[in-house]
């Protein structure tokens, strides 16, 4: 039997090696006892699916000297939505938080998740253009608000038009003849 020491991901292991045993084996068991690290490609969204649209580019978030910051954002109108995450300095996601004044043409969602404060964006379908809308953060109860600009270029490449829905006209139906009674006065005299 020997005894050697293995570092994997900043851990030391120590092997023993039996006879017959490889070290591509003890190897291959070491890594087996590791824990997988988590993946986060995209945002998660913690309510279910939703679609994410097929161009979604955002810049670094800018900070103004008055603290105030500003993002811009590359999204395409197909329905689908593009999201940012931000956080507070110290690495945690803000209390509180709304937006004021809302995008003009599509909708904005804000929720905390996994310490960050996430931005989805989502443009009216087949809108192309340039859309704006302001998110106020708020750090703690008392403390003073912090404005995200939000400065939105929207893409409609092969995005298809909705034809709007026009209600169906229908022809008047004729009016049924039903023969009316007619009434007559009939005058009598009292004499």
């Amino acid at each position: 039997m020997r005894l050697f020491m293995v570092q994997v991901r900043g851990s030391v292991l120590r092997a023993s090696v039996f006879r017959g045993m490889s070290v591509g084996a003890v190897l291959a068991l070491a890594a087996c006892a590791q824990k997988p690290l988590p993946q986060h490609i995209a945002p998660p969204n913690p309510f279910g699916y939703q679609k994410v649209s097929a161009v979604c580019q955002t810049s670094p978030v800018k900070t103004a000297p008055d603290g105030s910051m500003s993002v811009s954002m590359k999204v395409r109108s197909d329905d689908g939505l593009c999201s940012l995450r931000i956080q507070q300095p110290g690495g945690k996601s803000y209390a509180s938080f709304g937006v004021d004044p809302s995008p003009t043409h599509g909708k904005a969602f804000l929720y905390n998740y996994d310490d960050s404060t996430v931005v989805d964006y989502t443009p009216t379908t087949a809108y192309a253009g340039p859309d704006r809308f302001v998110v106020i953060l708020i750090a703690a109860p008392g403390k003073p608000r912090t404005h995200l600009a939000v400065d939105a270029t929207v893409d409609a490449t092969g995005v298809p038009v909705p034809k709007p829905v026009v209600p169906a006209v229908t022809a008047p139906t004729p009016k049924s003849t039903s023969h009316k009674k007619t009434r007559t006065r009939s005058h009598s005299t009292h004499h």
